[in-house]
């Protein structure tokens, strides 16, 4: 009789859990009502119903709602490693004027990655924990996350949002309505060219025009880069840095979601955040953009002129030919 009791409670709590997982599922990635940043344009209300605003007492940077409790942002967006006086604004479409939708809470949980490096950005990430739950409406749900075995190819289109700088030093004008802009992939390999090999790791992940003009910027940190597989959407990257906000030759750069599945699940042991993988089609185009001579630099005296050689070669005719971006590293 004990044996049965407790194999009926063990299948309870199982089917209790899988109704959990299918109804978390059944939430996290959908935008019900979407069927500037640099170059982009006003957001529709409820189009990103996971965009959280981080205001102390003003806005100063973005955020995304990965459950009832949980906010994904930029390790960056707090240098004091303390969230004390910082209100998490949700259901947010501009920062001026009536907001009917707008739910706010406090922060109780700071969680920076151990691992994050101020000076590199590598490891750009943080997590936050409201002070209490928020219920999901059509203007707050929270948005799926990319697993690890993700793939995002070069030319993938992709969307961020936020409320940051409309250009380097111009503020977003009011009523400060949320925006958003859609900029395709850049993968790592070309990326390097840009920003120099040893600036772009495994951890972040490109986005941006090679002619420039549209890109997150100042304010936008910490948000959401998204890309939508069948009817959700998943974040791929958190807002991180940029040399400037949408110049040539120079996309912007995240943090690699993907890279952390694992450390997030650790950090938030019930009510885990929902993962999917987004799977790319195609032939990945930045196989084919080779960013191996910056490596040499300084490690032997001919390394500048092999790095030269290679970025003519490279980024000079026979990029142009592959319409690679420019390689040439800011100093």
């Amino acid at each position: 009789m004990e044996r049965s009791t407790r194999a009926k409670r063990a299948y309870s709590g199982l089917i209790f859990f899988i109704l959990f997982l299918l109804l978390f599922f059944a939430v996290c990635g959908l935008a019900n009502l979407n069927n500037r940043i640099v170059g982009g344009q006003d957001a529709p209300a409820g189009f990103w119903p996971w965009q959280v605003s981080l205001q102390r007492p003003s806005h100063f940077c973005g955020g995304s709602l990965i459950n009832s409790q949980w906010v994904l942002t930029a390790a960056h967006c707090f240098p004091s490693v303390s969230a004390s006086g910082v209100n998490v604004v949700l259901g947010l479409q501009s920062l001026q004027g009536s907001n009917p939708n707008n739910v706010s809470r406090t922060i109780t949980t700071l969680i920076v990655h151990p691992n994050y490096n101020s000076n590199t950005n590598d490891n750009d990430i943080a997590l936050l924990q409201l002070s209490s739950p928020v219920t999901f409406n059509n203007y707050i749900t929270p948005v799926c996350l990319a697993s690890t075995n993700s793939t995002f190819y070069s030319g993938v289109n992709t969307w961020v949002t936020g409320w940051g700088n409309i250009g380097s030093g111009v503020s977003l004008p009011a009523p400060q309505t949320l925006q958003e802009v859609q900029v395709p992939i850049v993968g790592n390999r070309q990326c390097k060219c840009s920003y120099g090999a040893g600036s772009i790791t495994d951890n972040m992940v490109c986005a941006g025009l090679l002619e420039g003009g549209k890109d997150s910027c100042q304010g936008d940190s910490g948000g959401p880069l998204v890309i939508k597989q069948n009817n959700r959407w998943i974040q791929a990257g958190v807002v991180s840095f940029g040399r400037g906000c949408a110049l040539p030759n120079f996309p912007g750069v995240y943090t690699r979601v993907s890279q952390y599945q694992t450390w997030i699940n650790t950090q938030i042991t019930s009510n885990q955040p929902g993962f999917i993988a987004f799977t790319s089609t195609g032939t990945d185009s930045d196989l084919s953009a080779w960013s191996f001579a910056p490596v040499w630099r300084g490690v032997n005296p001919f390394g500048f002129l092999v790095q030269s050689a290679c970025r003519i070669f490279i980024c000079g005719w026979w990029g142009k030919k592959r319409k690679l971006r420019s390689c040439i590293s800011p100093t």
